[in-house]
């Protein structure tokens, strides 16, 4: 008879067993599932890396954000720009598409300094009328219009400065166009804006009423800090500020928010990583605006030879929307060929004039939404026209607006940057207004119009 110890260690040994049996007969079910998974898998894998697409832009010449190239050609891999320069100096795989752009110029996608693509044409329709009594559906329905028009008209990136009563509606908008649902440029958007309150429009005879406004109230250090904050968290790119605006009285421009709330916003702002545009056309306006570190000025209508040497010596860039003051004096009657120059437009080329001899570093943006959408490079002509030169205009439009903007690789046709590229009949720095005869537009690497 077996000892009851013996028998134990009997059992002990078969239970042994069976684990070691078990436990090889577990591996190889797992070997067999990943010889499956490998087997069925591993092709979708290999499908997703297909071989890269190369595209060979072959024009006269090549703008390439800072000077003018004869004779560049520039090779795109994808989405990216693989090299530009010389002909002898590339190297084209034989798989590459050529595109011939003979009696053209190639130059970055141009970027857009103040768009609104919520708004359409005051003489089409007034824009208290526009932010009272057009659906919201109606104006994001104009927007998609708007966002395809700009970029066929060469500009893949723009700066778009407050929806003007359509909320947060370009957050949506700027997602669209990147999943691309809908066609349109690189979008940077301000959200709803920020003015002081009882200082913007639409306004009411009837005080009780209740108004859609065309930018989000605030006041006071807290209020502006926790308006700022909201704006970002709902998606704002970059922080708008109506520093002065027609409150005072008789409808006249003063000064909105304090210098301390103006320092406030700005520091909130940028500690996130975000640029500060602002609304000013005061002198008392654009000197708060200065003190406060704000990084553009849109319009600076009232400035001043030391406030632009102020500006000069902070790094804050203006945009002078040339483009809408001209806009709104010609739906005022002004006749540009045959009519004297209206006040407005006169102080606009004081204060244009004054900035260029300050040294201030120009973006280009005209406020385009107060003209048609597509026409953005009326702007550019303007600038010309005041006295700019033609290849420094086109720098503006990219790769100075791209470092004001902090938008990394673009605005330069650089080996490695984002293949955002345009090309234009003629030559832009001979004659600015080639800049509207756009022959190809090509974002992300993708050519939207040939």
């Amino acid at each position: 008879m077996e000892t009851p110890a013996k028998w134990l260690h009997e059992i002990k040994n078969k239970f042994n067993n069976l684990v070691f049996y078990l436990f090889i007969k577990q591996m190889k079910i797992f070997n067999l599932a990943l010889f499956i998974v490998a087997t069925l898998f591993t092709p979708a894998v290999a499908r997703q890396s297909p071989a890269p697409i190369y595209t060979l832009l072959k024009p006269d010449r090549v703008f390439d954000g800072e000077q003018m190239h004869p004779g560049w050609w520039v090779l795109v891999r994808d989405n990216r720009i693989e090299a530009a320069g010389e002909p002898k100096s590339m190297s084209v795989p034989s798989s590459a598409k050529i595109i011939d752009l003979k009696g053209e110029t190639l130059m970055p996608g141009m970027i857009e300094g103040h768009s609104h693509l919520f708004l359409h044409p005051y003489n089409e329709t007034p824009w208290n009328t526009q932010v009272l009594f057009e659906s919201r559906a109606e104006r994001t329905a104009r927007a998609v219009v708007h966002a395809r028009e700009t970029l066929m008209a060469g500009f893949t990136t723009v700066r778009d400065l407050g929806t003007e009563g359509a909320g947060y509606d370009d957050v949506g908008l700027k997602a669209a166009i990147n999943k691309g649902v809908i066609p349109g440029p690189r979008m940077l958007v301000a959200t709803r804006a920020i003015v002081a309150t009882g200082s913007y429009g639409p306004k009411s005879a009837v005080t009780e009423m209740v108004t859609v406004k065309g930018a989000e109230e605030a006041d006071g250090i807290d209020g502006i800090t926790h308006v700022v904050r909201s704006q970002i968290g709902y998606g704002a790119d970059v922080v708008k500020i109506y520093v002065d605006y027609r409150w005072g009285i008789n409808g006249a421009a003063e000064p909105t928010f304090t210098e301390a709330e103006l320092k406030t916003a700005v520091e909130v702002a940028k500690s996130s990583g975000r640029t500060v545009a602002v609304h000013a056309g005061t002198a008392e306006g654009m000197r708060r605006a200065i003190a406060a570190g704000v990084t553009t000025i849109e319009h600076g209508d009232g400035g001043t030879p030391e406030l632009f040497k102020q500006m000069k010596e902070k790094g804050i860039a203006l945009c002078p929307t040339l483009a809408a003051t001209e806009a709104i004096a010609g739906y005022m009657g002004w006749n540009k060929v045959t009519g004297a120059e209206p006040e407005s437009v006169k102080q606009k080329h004081i204060a244009f004039t004054q900035a260029m001899q300050a040294g201030v570093t120009m973006c280009m943006g005209g406020d385009v939404g107060v003209f048609p959408h597509g026409d953005n490079a009326r702007e550019m002509v303007l600038m010309a026209d005041y006295g700019m030169k033609p290849i420094d205009v086109l720098r503006s439009a990219t790769s100075v607006n791209s470092t004001v903007f902090k938008l990394k690789e673009l605005g330069n046709i650089k080996s490695g940057y984002i293949a955002d590229i345009i090309a234009v009949a003629g030559n832009p720095a001979e004659d600015i207004n080639s800049v509207k005869q756009v022959k190809l537009v090509m974002k992300d690497g993708v050519i939207y119009t040939n």
